[in-house]
């Protein structure tokens, strides 16, 4: 038996996008048991998943956390956070760690210099990298994400107008130089003119309800109703899902997805992008704009001032595209 444990606190995305690690280790290495080291309130995303065998949740108590892991006696530690607290894990536990290259200096040179350095490969692959001394391989099929059953949501529990298809449109994000501008979203919506669900957490709420209020027919504020693999069975059963660069983007490409991915202030470089959605999924952004990236997370409001980056995207155009996807 070989005993790993792979450590990502959060967030929605960064975890799901380590879901090829996951299955890779346990289906390639023999005899692997393969622990996941994740922050409480992020456990629900790997709970269900076949080729965990254990997860250990961390909430805050650092030192607790750490007393349980060592009882646990690992071989290796797999960090795919690579950050001051897993530091401090793969330091007081004996076990042999490989750690991901986080290409903080490529980012900044991206970010302050747009000196563009990043490997050009999807994080997913780097995620990998730090398995190949096991001889683990890319088996090629993408993200994993698994709803356990008590969270599907059947959507004839939804107004009429949604039984027969809806999109999707994933409103929120961390920061605000991420999302779209709400009066943004209303104008694309209307163009779109189809069902559409709006989805995000109870931040996303009161932007939800003036959307929807603004909209006022086939649209249905889902935001802060559901959690989030209620939200993620959604987005299985939606035909085309519109999102910026958040988690909910990232588990529409782990149900091979038709995706309209919406960029601000960040970029597909980082190599953040859906990983291997269907093919027909589309990346939205304002090409040749000289402030872009102006951070590798985001910001409260535009530090110019204008928000080019979302502003500038063709709404009329975009909604075309979506149009096209849901009736291909």
């Amino acid at each position: 038996m070989v005993k790993f444990l792979i450590i990502r606190f959060s967030s929605i995305g960064d975890i799901v996008l380590t879901s090829p690690v996951i299955r890779c280790l346990k289906k390639q290495v023999e005899a692997a048991r393969v622990h996941y080291l994740v922050k409480k309130k992020f456990s629900t995303l790997v709970a269900s998943s076949p080729y965990i065998d254990k997860v250990h949740e961390f909430d805050d108590d650092l030192n607790r956390t750490i007393a349980k892991l060592k009882a646990e006696n690992f071989d290796y530690i797999i960090d795919l956070h690579n950050n001051i607290r897993s530091s401090l894990v793969k330091f007081r536990i004996k076990a042999i760690p490989f750690s991901l290259h986080k290409q903080n200096f490529n980012k900044w040179l991206l970010v302050h210099l747009k000196i563009n350095r990043m490997p050009d490969i999807n994080i997913v692959d780097r995620y990998l990298d730090t398995v190949k001394t096991f001889d683990v391989v890319n088996d090629g099929t993408g993200l994993d994400f698994f709803l356990p059953e008590q969270d599907y949501v059947n959507t004839r529990s939804l107004p009429a107008e949604f039984h027969d298809g809806f999109i999707v449109f994933a409103i929120g994000a961390n920061h605000a130089t991420k999302r779209m501008p709400v009066e943004n979203i209303i104008s694309l919506i209307i163009n779109i003119d189809l069902p559409a669900i709006l989805l995000g957490d109870e931040n996303d709420k009161k932007p939800g309800e003036q959307i929807e209020k603004a909209v006022n027919k086939k649209i249905y504020n889902a935001c802060g109703v559901y959690n989030i693999n209620q939200s993620a069975s959604l987005i299985k059963q939606a035909k085309v899902v519109i999102s910026h660069d958040t988690g909910l983007m990232h588990i529409a490409a782990a149900f091979k997805k038709k995706i309209i991915s919406l960029w601000g202030n960040t970029v597909p470089e980082f190599g953040m992008y859906p990983y291997q959605p269907d093919p027909d999924s589309r990346i939205i952004q304002v090409e040749h704009l000289n402030c872009r990236p102006c951070s590798k997370l985001g910001y409260k409001k535009c530090p110019k001032k204008h928000f080019r980056c979302m502003n500038d995207i063709d709404v009329i155009q975009v909604a075309k595209q979506v149009k096209d996807l849901f009736e291909k």
